[in-house]
């Protein structure tokens, strides 16, 4: 477990209704690139096409979490594809690829469901035998609980609770073969209009926090985990943030410290899609020496709700 964890969060914005402009660039599109798809993966592309609900400035592609929930009754989609080099200590495993999925569900009473699945990918020296397949899925809720006040310093709070399950094949380190159950707190301050600061700190009752071979791996123990971040909305469009992010196993020789620190933002593209992009880095057998991320999250409408109504934001 560990940056699939975060909620992401988005403002509320008027949806759309196609137009005859819309029309002519959905036809072209079809003619000259989803025609000659498979019929699963052009229907996939056009149901995240034609979602023009909420989404935008989110917590992705941050670790830390922030306390925005998604809607009640909407569906939050988000995708990421990080790219790390390992560090020296991890030989013979030299880089690893993360592609994760992840659904956010909505409940009444500022509740969320979360479920994610990572794709991992393990690459070794020459001579060693190669690891790709399903990680470790995760299943949590998280309540937001308290929001924040303009003209006071009181934060806005929320808290979540993750079980992992252990998914991924042990003997390819895809998955750490036990359940985790984790619980984080989360806590945010805005500074000004458009920039916010978010803190977390999170309890590990059982398991490890390691997501293929990076993460803090423990047999036995529990791990504290922390994050701090700092992001600023530059334009209606981009938002940049950076943030420092670890964990740390309380037995000493049962885990490995983690410690690593990222930058990155994300770009509206339009009504109910955005783009995510960051690079990072860190110290420590757990955290990756050097990487890269893309994404991207789109919401879908409300269901039971007609596709033209407005929904608000996370």
């Amino acid at each position: 477990m560990y940056s699939s964890w975060s909620s992401r969060h988005h403002f509320g914005v008027l949806s759309k209704t196609p137009n005859s402009r819309t029309k002519r660039i959905e036809d072209t599109l079809h003619e000259e690139y989803l025609q000659p798809m498979s019929a699963n993966l052009r229907l996939i592309i056009a149901v995240i096409c034609v979602s023009w609900t909420s989404i935008c400035f989110g917590q992705m592609p941050f670790y830390t979490d922030d306390p925005g929930v998604t809607e009640n009754r909407v569906l939050h989609f988000e995708f990421f594809n990080e790219y790390d080099g390992l560090q020296s200590s991890q030989y013979p495993n030299l880089n690893q690829n993360t592609a994760n999925f992840k659904l956010n569900y909505g409940l009444p009473h500022n509740l969320e469901l979360d479920l994610d699945v990572p794709y991992i990918s393990i690459y070794r020296t020459r001579g060693s035998q190669q690891s790709a397949g399903i990680g470790d899925t995760n299943l949590g809720v998280k309540w937001h609980f308290l929001d924040s006040a303009k003209g006071s310093y009181k934060p806005a709070l929320a808290a979540s609770f993750y079980m992992e399950f252990p998914t991924g094949d042990v003997k390819q380190q895809l998955g750490s073969g036990l359940s985790d159950y984790w619980l984080n707190m989360i806590a945010q301050e805005p500074l000004g209009a458009n920039t916010r600061v978010t803190a977390n700190f999170g309890f590990l009752f059982a398991g490890n926090t390691s997501t293929g071979v990076i993460g803090v791996d423990t047999v036995r123990g529990h791990v504290f985990t922390g994050g701090l971040s700092v992001v600023h909305d530059f334009t209606e469009r981009l938002t940049l943030g950076c943030e420092a992010y670890g964990g740390i196993a309380d037995t000493g020789g049962l885990g490995r410290d983690q410690l690593q620190f990222l930058t990155g933002g994300s770009y509206r593209l339009r009504n109910g899609l955005s783009a995510t992009f960051a690079v990072l880095g860190g110290r420590y057998e757990a955290s990756p020496s050097v990487g890269g991320q893309v994404g991207f999250a789109v919401d879908f409408p409300p269901f039971g709700h007609k596709h033209s109504q407005s929904s608000a934001g996370r």
